[in-house]
């Protein structure tokens, strides 16, 4: 009934978003049915000019019925499927935490409070309202994760085959040498797309050969939506563009940083930190992230909110969950309009709404704590 309520109640408030990401895939793949390169579709954008489609094609593959469905029709599953995933993935992390007072609670505690409490911070806006795929791919990476064992790397193959992003997962599976769902995992992603490859050619070819590599279709890089650690350094400097010595040193300095991170969590059995962790280090060093992205607050402050719990009420914790959650509600690009023109951020006010995600995404990066004592613990 929860979900229910919410699926109609999102669904009427993506009115005005007019599910902008979702008809790029439907008429992207219609574009592509009638005979057209997959990669040569281009939707208009206010903001940023145009917009391509440009996921792999095991995405299109799979978004493909989608194209001929009415926009009614494919906003209502995208918007319930969501919705339905944010409550199973909520579950699974909560039990994953093992939170004392929870087992009696759980069944009520999640729809009645978790999952709203959810649904209105900016990453789960923006993703429900544009139409996004991203809660496929978190439901993939999430179960596998916590609920798979023997077929560990499936879930994080299929998510990287349909959008490179998770491919950050198997770089976790390797540092905590986790070398059979690294494998599984590798292979999986590689199976698609060998499959891919084998249903459509020619998109293949395009999307390897150079859609990939063409950044200029995903977004400007100083973009406020753009909550990466590039986006932040592109806006203090735009519309010159920043140093790619400096980013690049900066990106190997987080991934290093932050892995090291989630393989102490992993070690302790903290599997929801290692996760959090590991999906905060993707939105930073990918050059674009957009708020969607970012579901990764999720399991942070879950996280968060558990050793709080563990720790007391006068933890300073507590003070970390409160200011994060606060951020996540505010967002970055739902309250103002930051205009078009590439400016840079020249005040600290403007440095601190601009980069709202990136800073808290550091922040937690560096004090997440880890839990000793978590479970499951991985063999």
């Amino acid at each position: 009934m929860v979900t229910a309520g919410a699926a109609v109640l999102f669904f009427r408030l993506a009115i005005p978003h007019k599910f902008f990401d979702l008809n790029i895939y439907r008429h992207a793949v219609q574009w592509w049915a009638e005979g057209n390169d997959l990669y040569d579709y281009a939707q208009r954008d206010f903001l940023q000019g145009a917009l391509y489609f440009t996921y792999p094609p095991f995405a299109a593959i799979v978004l493909f019925p989608f194209g001929f469905l009415s926009l009614g029709a494919a906003g209502a599953i995208f918007t319930i499927g969501s919705i339905a995933t944010v409550f199973l993935t909520t579950k699974w992390l909560i039990e994953a935490e093992h939170l004392p007072p929870w087992p009696r609670t759980l069944p009520l505690a999640v729809p009645l409070v978790a999952v709203p409490a959810i649904l209105i911070i900016e990453p789960m806006r923006e993703n429900i309202m544009l139409g996004q795929i991203n809660m496929l791919l978190i439901a993939l990476i999430i179960f596998d994760s916590l609920k798979l064992d023997r077929w560990r790397g499936v879930g994080v193959g299929l998510a990287t085959a349909l959008k490179l992003f998770p491919g950050i997962f198997i770089v976790y599976f390797l540092v905590t040498r986790q070398w059979r769902a690294a494998i599984v995992s590798s292979a999986t992603a590689a199976a698609a797309t060998l499959l891919s490859a084998a249903i459509a050619p020619r998109a293949s070819w395009d999307f390897w050969t150079w859609a990939l590599w063409d950044t200029a279709r995903v977004g400007r890089n100083d973009y406020t939506g753009n909550q990466s650690l590039l986006g932040l350094l592109s806006r203090l400097v735009a519309p010159a563009q920043p140093s790619r010595v400096i980013w690049l040193v900066l990106t190997v300095a987080i991934a290093a940083f932050g892995l090291f991170r989630a393989a102490r969590a992993t070690r302790a059995g903290d599997i929801v930190t290692a996760l959090a962790l590991t999906g905060l280090i993707g939105g930073l060093i990918s050059p674009i992230t957009w708020p969607h992205h970012l579901y990764w607050f999720v399991p942070a402050l879950i996280s968060v909110f558990a050793s709080a719990l563990d720790r007391g009420r006068r933890s300073p914790l507590w003070l970390l969950f409160a200011g994060g959650y606060l951020i996540t509600v505010l967002g970055v690009v739902s309250l103002v309009n930051w205009g078009v023109a590439a400016v840079p951020t020249d005040t600290l006010w403007l440095f601190l709404a601009r980069n709202a995600f990136v800073l808290l995404s550091f922040v937690l990066l560096i004090f997440m704590p880890i839990r000793h004592y978590a479970m499951p613990k991985v063999h």
